[in-house]
C-alpha cells in the first residue's frame, strides 16, 4: 500500500443531498442574474454544475475564467443569446445546448420578457500533478 494512502482522510460515501433552502446563491445586477451551485463545495473540482436564472430582457457580461475553462449550457426555459469572445452570438431556445471556451469575456442575454433558466456545467483544464 502506498504511504500516501495512509495519510489520506476517508472520503464519505453515499448520497449527499443539496437542499435548495441551503444553497449558496450568487446574485448580481440587482438580482437579475442568479447562480446556484448544484454541487458540494468540499474539495477541489474539475467540474462544477450550476442553475442560472436571467431576468427578463437582462444582459449579463462575465469576465474570462482560467485558461482552458469551458462552459456547457442547457436552456431549460426561455430564449437566450450567448456570445463568447469575438465568436458570433448564438441564439438558443428551450432544449438547446451550447459548449464554448469560457476563458474569454462572454455574455448571457435573455431575449424575452420572461425569466430564463439555464443549467451550466463548467469544466476546468486539468493541472499537472
Amino acid at each position: 500500500m502506498p504511504f500516501a494512502n495512509l495519510l489520506q482522510s476517508e472520503v464519505p460515501r453515499g448520497p449527499k443531498v443539496l437542499r435548495r433552502s441551503d444553497a449558496k446563491l450568487l446574485t448580481s445586477s440587482q438580482g437579475q442574474f442568479t447562480s446556484r451551485a448544484l454541487f458540494p463545495f468540499d474539495g477541489d473540482h474539475q467540474v462544477e454544475f450550476y442553475e442560472l436564472r436571467i431576468g427578463p430582457l437582462h444582459r449579463e457580461a462575465a469576465e474570462p475564467h482560467a485558461p482552458g475553462t469551458r462552459e456547457n449550457l442547457f436552456v431549460a426555459k426561455g430564449v437566450v443569446e450567448i456570445t463568447a469572445g469575438s465568436d458570433k452570438p448564438q441564439t438558443l431556445t428551450e432544449g438547446d445546448a451550447v459548449l464554448f471556451e469560457a476563458d474569454v469575456p462572454h455574455v448571457y442575454k435573455n431575449l424575452v420578457a420572461d425569466e430564463a433558466v439555464l443549467y451550466l456545467v463548467m469544466t476546468y483544464a486539468e493541472t499537472a500533478a
